[in-house]
């Protein structure tokens, strides 16, 4: 009995851009320009607005979808906390901002929403991110966390079916401000805000 190949080309381009976005952290972002809405307007997106304060980039599948809603609904009712720590939400997917608009104008989930909903129809910030379904012109569930410097500190990526939460990504970005405010120190496993941090060192070697 003979054996059919079995084609490796779709997997070996995941672990392509798995590795591509892995690389990602400790970069600045690349240039873009956007149209988004916002409030019942629409408005103008570049790079140069994710610099000089944190940013949370937010990509999700499609407007008018399942699990997405539910996200951004999250994100919605936690954006008041991300704001008090001077921390702006860009959610990005390849609709256009004119889709947005009219699933804010339908959807009482979405009509919630104060941040920014970035249209990315040309595909170009979710390639830079790193995150494109190949073929399908879909964005991946991409989390990622900027600082004021334009530079990556934290990303996630999951599964289609596997919902985020915005509560674990506030404790992150604390953890996050902790750490670039507190030079030689580093939040451990479950870490909240006023709790114990450590500082690495020779001494500590062996002591965890």
């Amino acid at each position: 009995m003979r054996l059919e190949p079995v084609s490796t080309a779709h997997v070996s381009f995941r672990n392509a851009n798995q590795e591509s976005a892995m690389s990602l952290i400790n970069s600045e972002i690349k240039p873009f320009s956007a149209q988004a809405y916002q409030n019942g307007k629409f408005v103008s997106v570049s790079d140069a607005d994710l610099k000089g304060k944190w940013s949370v980039v937010f990509f999700y599948p499609a407007d008018f979808t399942f699990v997405c809603p539910t996200e951004l609904e999250d994100l919605a009712d936690t954006y008041g906390e991300f704001q008090k720590l001077g921390v702006e939400i860009y959610s990005v997917s390849t609709d256009t901002h004119f889709s947005h608009k009219a699933w804010a104008d339908t959807s009482p989930a979405i009509g919630k929403i104060k941040y920014v909903m970035v249209g990315d129809p040309s595909g170009v910030i979710t390639n830079n991110f790193g995150v494109m379904r190949e073929g399908q012109g879909l964005a991946d569930r991409g989390t990622f966390l900027v600082d004021p410097q334009g530079v990556i500190q934290f990303m996630e990526i999951t599964a289609e079916g596997i919902g985020r939460n915005a509560a674990e990504l506030l404790r992150k970005v604390k953890a996050a401000q902790y750490v670039a405010s507190h030079p030689g120190e580093v939040c451990p496993a479950k870490w909240e805000e006023g709790e114990k941090t450590l500082a690495p060192s020779l001494d500590l070697v062996g002591k965890i």
